[in-house]
């Protein structure tokens, strides 16, 4: 992993194709104002009458997807399957964020422009940095250079760009790919006018839609006040995919400061990393690494010992195995999952349990929106039978819950993050149950740590036959039984 090694930047691109959009709007070939449907020949549905620029802000009521990632389809099929997609309020009146709403921006670039991915290339990528890297994940033109490979829960992703379409499942929502610097280049080239006119730095930058938080939604980026860290600024997130990647950049105005960072593996979130790297930057203090574990050398007889399956009770288990010098532990049930991976402070457990009531809904309800993912389910396990709720925490950035699905010829476990509609965020599965990684310290317990180097509020003591974990201001403890 170098400087230039190169990560797919996610929803990060739908900043990129929000410029492109307003470039046209800038020269005079389309308007905000401009019905979609209009502009897209066949494109069918009440999502017609949405407006560019509620397209561009997450206005439109659109949800869903156009396809899956990585699935082939073309520019008809893009267009076909966007017409069949629900509206979930009338456009205009609300947010609700939506991955087929700008694969719908791209549709309009491409039918103005005579070719979308040429466009980004050609205006919104060569003029920064050249082609040496920016480009597309999948397809041409490509970026270039060694590709960060991604780890998923079940673990390397395959996704190393070789998907030959078509590519209009993720084109223009999640479909380019830049280094970490030539990520930051575009941004800070962008927000102060070297990339493209300044009215159109002036459309991405304007707050549109108060989310109530100490966020706005403008055309293609959030807008935060000092509130989150420490200073006004502007960012973008992407992320979450089958491709393992995460990326995130962030324009602060009053010092004109770019930050990015690129992720290859949700134990280190980009957005967590940000979290704690812009307050110091902001305030023009040193960042401070931080602080390391005070671990001791692994005595091998007892981790040896710890090994094995402990359990609360029959729905909730602790499974620990050995790995390099410490010890990996899975957490499978509400409360397992919920004392080892404690919420973070701010976030209460009602949000958490909203969340694991959207996600049960969805597998078992007779919604619009959760149709298409039984149906993808039944081909695995048959026809549901039964959902249940295997604990939810944060994990890049995101609620997931996971869940065992069973069927009536199999089961799976799938953990799911929804957004504030019930759409799906990100899903995988199978995966394996959440684990954590844990050293020994000198007074013989072991403690919760993540490759970051920061450390939660939990600590593990293996006494016998069994496991104590003190964390989320609670004690459990947890009995062996290797036979389950």
């Amino acid at each position: 992993m170098t400087t230039d090694t190169v990560f797919a930047i996610g929803s990060v691109s739908k900043a990129v194709v929000a410029a492109g959009v307003l470039s046209l709007v800038e020269d005079g070939r389309l308007a905000v104002t401009d019905r979609v449907g209009d502009l897209v020949p066949g494109l069918t549905g009440d999502i017609g009458d949405a407006t560019i620029g509620q397209l561009l802000e997450h206005s439109s009521g659109l949800a869903g997807d156009a396809g899956p990632d990585h699935a082939p389809l073309t520019r008809a099929e893009a267009i076909a399957s966007i017409s069949e997609l629900p509206i979930t309020f009338e456009p205009g009146t609300d947010f609700g964020y939506t991955n087929a709403g700008y694969t719908l921006l791209a549709l309009v670039i491409d039918e103005i422009t005579g070719d979308y991915r040429g466009f980004v290339a050609r205006e919104l990528l060569a003029p920064v940095d050249g082609v040496e890297r920016a480009g597309f994940w999948d397809g041409e033109p490509a970026a270039s250079g060694e590709r960060a490979v991604g780890y998923l829960d079940s673990g390397p992703s395959d996704q190393q760009g070789e998907f030959g379409g078509p590519h209009w499942s993720m084109n223009g929502n999640g479909d380019l790919a830049m280094s970490v610097p030539q990520l930051a280049r575009w941004a800070e080239a962008f927000f102060t006018g070297r990339l493209l006119p300044a009215g159109v730095v002036a459309q991405a930058s304007e707050g549109r839609r108060d989310l109530g938080d100490g966020t706005a939604v403008t055309f293609g980026w959030a807008r935060f006040d000092e509130s989150a860290f420490g200073a006004p600024g502007i960012g973008a997130a992407g992320g979450g995919g089958d491709t393992g990647h995460q990326a995130v950049v962030v324009f602060l105005p009053e010092t004109s400061t770019t930050i990015a960072i690129g992720s290859n593996t949700t134990d280190v979130s980009a957005e967590e990393l940000l979290a704690e790297l812009v307050p110091p930057i902001a305030a023009g203090t040193p960042v401070t690494a931080p602080e390391e574990i005070a671990s001791v050398p692994a005595d091998e007889s007892i981790l040896d010992a710890a090994v094995g399956t402990y359990w609360l009770d029959d729905a909730n288990r602790f499974v620990v195995s050995a790995v390099d010098a410490g010890l990996q532990v899975e957490a499978l049930g509400e409360r397992a999952v919920e004392v080892l991976f404690p919420l973070p402070e701010g976030l209460e457990a009602e949000a958490a349990e909203r969340h694991e009531a959207a996600v049960v809904s969805l597998l078992t309800g007779d919604d619009e929106l959760g149709a298409e993912e039984r149906e993808l389910l039944a081909e695995v396990v048959g026809a549901i039978t039964d959902v249940t709720v295997e604990g939810t925490l944060v994990d890049g950035g995101e609620l997931r819950t996971y869940v065992t699905v069973r069927g009536r010829s199999d089961s799976i476990l799938l953990w799911y993050a929804l957004d504030e509609r019930g759409a799906i965020a990100g899903a995988e599965g199978p995966t394996d149950p959440p684990s954590a990684m844990i050293v020994p310290l000198a007074d013989g317990r072991f403690a919760h740590t993540d490759p970051a180097g920061r450390r939660d509020d939990v600590l593990l003591a293996f006494d016998g036959g069994g496991l104590t974990v003190d964390g989320a201001g609670a004690r459990v403890v947890a009995t062996r039984d290797d036979k389950g």
